[in-house]
């Protein structure tokens, strides 16, 4: 079991889909080659840590071998705790293929991590099944190939509970994960971690603020602001708050670096972007180009992005896709001048990984130059 200690509180971390489907598909691939039923298996995720996941519904067929891992969020709540993710491993001449089945949705929708048509079964996830059939294969100097196909019983009835319908997920639940593991994350515990990191880069006499969003924000950082990357305190989706932190601990300034597919929410005032709270991703975007000029057509088809990164490639095809992130950057740069009151400078920085950087507020570049003495 792996523990998180957040706000002072000890929490058990979970294990994504992902992991789950990982370790049922090497339990699967183990039994097929070996008739022997596993119990438990060790699994390497991405995190650098390693689970030890228990093995259920194991069963042997004619042609293949099933296993299942039970979800489990740990502390964080989590709709799909207490499903059970299978895998069918069989036998096929060379290679791994990995298809979906039973409660695992199909993407309906450009711009997701599977192509149109594809079971949501993620990237790194499927590596990780990948990985864990290759490592029983050559546990068992098997030197064919695997056909894995995950399948969730009741998968399509959780998945109403959550964002997929609306990302174009249909019929089911999404096998997903980056890390392995699910870190609980109690609103205030979050807040509490900005407030101890703030305080922290204040000791160290640091006179702007610098805040990261997620992951994808300090690769951001480290590969082109490489002097603050050392200096940033994440903030996750409580950007509000942590403006609020960085005006009342006395900071020159506080500059934001994010992905356009969070921070486009700052355009329609929405402080915290967490799914959960408000989406408003494809509305903020609608309004800034019809406010530059954009026409119906245009309009209608951002209306079925369903990423940023989608809605800009349409941009992009237009003359007002610059005139377009220009009034995104002037609402961004007063919504969030708003939230401190004008009490402390402010800036932000808005990339995508497709697009590369896209915007900056006004203050951006003397921020950024202040926050490298």
């Amino acid at each position: 079991m792996i523990y998180k200690y957040i706000g002072g509180k000890k929490l058990i971390c979970g294990y994504t889909t992902g992991s789950c489907a990982a370790a049922a598909a090497g339990a699967a691939a183990q039994f097929l080659l070996s008739g022997k039923k596993p119990d438990a298996v060790k699994l390497e995720v991405p995190s650098g840590d390693t689970l030890l996941l228990n093995i259920t519904d194991a069963g042997i067929f004619e042609s293949s071998a099933q296993c299942a891992v039970i979800k489990d969020g740990g502390d964080d709540p989590d709709v799909t705790s207490g499903l059970k993710i299978f895998a069918d491993v069989s036998r096929i001449e060379s290679g791994i293929r990995i298809i979906g089945g039973e409660g695992v949705g199909i993407v309906t929708k450009p711009g997701l991590d599977r192509p149109v048509g594809d079971h949501a079964i993620n990237t790194v996830p499927r590596k990780m099944i990948k990985k864990a059939v290759w490592d029983a294969a050559e546990k068992y100097g098997y030197s064919g190939g695997f056909l894995v196909k995950i399948f969730v019983p009741g998968g399509e009835e959780t998945a109403k509970k959550t964002f997929n319908p609306k990302m174009g997920i249909e019929g089911g639940i999404s096998i997903i994960g980056t890390t392995g593991i699910v870190e609980p994350m109690s609103e205030r515990a979050v807040v509490e971690t900005i407030r101890v990191g703030a305080n922290m880069r204040k000791s160290s006499g640091d006179r702007v603020l610098v805040l990261s969003v997620g992951n994808y924000s300090e690769s951001f950082l480290h590969e082109n602001y490489p002097s603050l990357s050392e200096k940033c305190v994440m903030c996750s989706n409580f950007i509000g708050e942590a403006f609020d932190i960085g005006a009342a601990m006395g900071f020159d300034g506080i500059i934001l670096i994010g992905h356009i597919g969070k921070l486009v929410k700052l355009g329609s005032g929405i402080m915290n972007t967490h799914s959960s709270y408000a989406d408003g991703r494809m509305e903020t975007l609608m309004a800034c180009a019809a406010l530059a000029g954009a026409d119906s057509d245009i309009i209608k088809r951002l209306d079925s992005c369903i990423t940023a990164d989608a809605a800009l490639d349409i941009l992009r095809e237009t003359n007002v896709f610059e005139k377009t992130l220009k009034i995104l950057t002037d609402r961004i740069e007063r919504y969030i001048d708003m939230r401190v009151r004008g009490s402390v400078k402010t800036g932000a920085v808005i990339f995508s990984f497709k697009n590369g950087l896209l915007l900056k507020t006004d203050n951006a570049d003397k921020l950024i130059e202040l926050s490298e003495v």
